[in-house]
């Protein structure tokens, strides 16, 4: 599909599998892109609580996605998320967007407007894309797909620590929350969370950061950059 100057790596996984983080830094050592597809059904989860637009509102909705602006800026090694012009890095990851996104992500429309978007931010250069179907809807010609999984109870202390300045939570009841997404990630009717048949899993449970990263960059080497030395 691509050359070695541009090429696609799609990382899914259910929520706190580590997949952001990995990201950020594998495209840092690579020095390509990285599309944050579950950071843009933030975004929209976010605008529809600014604009008081109920999630059942068909053409609220549509007027939302006809007019938001969602872009990605590399600051040193953050990736800041700005949607209409504000920077929601933070605000997009609280236990109400979470729940939010959910359901956001889960409705034809938004799944439908954001796609090319998604699509076309990658359409020029090499980039590493996370998600939930970034291997199996956006990008199912990739040239390397990874899915990372992790035990719940680590997926929740992880996300515990990315919501330790939010009030009243607990490692329960983020557990009981992951529980919730994964089974609604993985039974919704339109994209759901599931593994590419041609992805290489990678359990990050009693892995580091860094083991991880390791990994997908040397299967960057042995299945891509190699194959046009």
């Amino acid at each position: 599909m691509s050359n070695a100057r541009h090429y696609i790596i799609t990382v899914d996984g259910p929520s706190g599998s580590g997949k952001s983080t990995v990201c950020r830094r594998v495209a840092a050592r690579l020095g390509i892109g990285y599309i944050d597809t579950g950071a843009m059904y933030r975004c929209v989860a976010w605008a529809t609580l600014q604009q008081g637009i109920d999630l059942d509102d068909r053409k609220g909705l549509s007027r939302l996605l006809d007019e938001i602006d969602i872009r990605f800026q590399a600051a040193g090694t953050e990736n800041l998320v700005l949607c209409n012009g504000s920077d929601v890095t933070r605000a997009i990851r609280t236990p109400e967007i979470d729940r939010l996104a959910s359901a956001v992500s889960a409705i034809d429309i938004v799944r439908q407007a954001l796609l090319p978007l998604q699509r076309a931010a990658a359409r020029n250069n090499s980039a590493i894309i996370d998600g939930r179907d970034a291997g199996t809807v956006i990008f199912p010609e990739a040239d390397l797909k990874i899915f990372l999984t992790a035990d719940l109870e680590v997926r929740a202390r992880r996300r515990l620590q990315d919501q330790k300045d939010q009030d009243g939570i607990d490692l329960e009841s983020v557990m009981e929350a992951i529980r919730k997404r994964d089974r609604d990630d993985s039974s919704r009717a339109h994209a759901p969370l599931k593994k590419a048949a041609d992805a290489i899993t990678i359990d990050t449970s009693k892995l580091s950061i860094d083991e991880v990263c390791e990994r997908i960059i040397n299967l960057v080497h042995t299945r891509i950059l190699n194959q046009h030395d």
